[in-house]
């Protein structure tokens, strides 16, 4: 038994779901579930867009949303998230993958299990601190990760990523080592990974950029189910079966918003476009961190 004081700030109800310990965090997530379609799907478009105009799910723009603007606590938000992130890379794998050959992907299929040596231990130690964590720890170290996401988007689409060029045992350790990293990462965030994927496979194993980014689907989805099965053994899983028209909702609003960020690809500068981005996942952290 925790002591009193170290004691999960956490409350569950009568069906197991993790639920927010003041009145007023209560009255937030009441007032998200009676959010209008309209508004939850909008959210979750703009979430899409955002994502589609650089190629990525935009679920690291989503959790934020869930939190702040929905009034989600802290796990609840990760677990939403990985779920609409996890519906998000099952309908974007076929697009991708027609992209690439599956002869190519089949050439390189080694960089794929070598990552998933570790993103697959990764993804279920991560799950498993954040379901141990006080709410107040969560909050801020998924502000951190938010600063750490901000900073992988700005270098990756600004700086010119080479490969390291290692010799093959230690490029085998360094891709289990990051993939352990990065399945951390996604699963505590509830995100495909795909921002941290995609530079890794390119700076560690020299692939082109189109390639990574195929590849890095094929270790996101193994990846995010294992998070998702450990995340499923705690109560708070509960919340999906508990706002599952939000989170269909939302889930397609990104999809929708994808498409159409997909068509504006290029549109707006990534000299704009990029350090925007950054801003907003950096206020988003802050308001994270600040969150009560």
């Amino acid at each position: 038994m925790k002591p009193a004081a170290q004691a999960d700030d956490r409350i569950r109800d009568a069906r197991g779901t993790s639920v927010i310990d003041t009145a007023s965090d209560k009255a937030l997530a009441g007032a998200a579930r009676a959010r209008s379609a309209t508004t939850v799907f909008g959210a979750g478009a703009m979430v899409g867009v955002l994502g589609g105009m650089i190629g990525l799910g935009g679920a690291e723009f989503r959790l934020p949303l869930l939190i702040g603007m929905f009034g989600f606590a802290a796990l609840s938000a990760v677990i939403l998230n990985k779920a609409m992130s996890l519906v998000v890379v099952v309908t974007a794998l076929p697009a991708r993958l027609a992209a690439v050959s599956f002869g190519e992907l089949g050439a390189h299929w080694g960089i794929a299990v070598n990552l998933l040596a570790g993103s697959l231990l990764g993804a279920w130690a991560g799950a498993s601190w954040a379901v141990r964590m006080r709410s107040a720890t969560l909050y801020k170290v998924l502000a951190i990760l938010m600063v750490a996401m901000a900073a992988a988007l700005v270098v990756t689409h600004t700086a010119v990523i080479g490969s390291l060029d290692l010799p093959g045992p230690v490029q085998i350790v360094a891709g289990v080592v990051a993939g352990f990293g990065i399945g951390v990462v996604a699963a505590i965030m509830g995100v495909a990974g795909g921002e941290l994927l995609i530079p890794t496979i390119v700076l560690l194993f020299g692939a082109d950029i189109k390639l990574a980014g195929s590849l890095s689907l094929l270790v996101s989805l193994p990846t995010m189910l294992v998070a998702f099965a450990r995340y499923s053994r705690d109560g708070s899983f509960a919340v999906i079966g508990a706002n599952l028209r939000f989170a269909a909702l939302m889930a397609g609003g990104s999809l929708a918003g994808a498409l159409l960020g997909g068509l504006l690809l290029g549109v707006i500068p990534d000299v704009v476009l990029i350090p925007g981005l950054a801003l907003i996942l950096l206020i988003s952290a802050v308001k994270v961190a600040r969150h009560k």
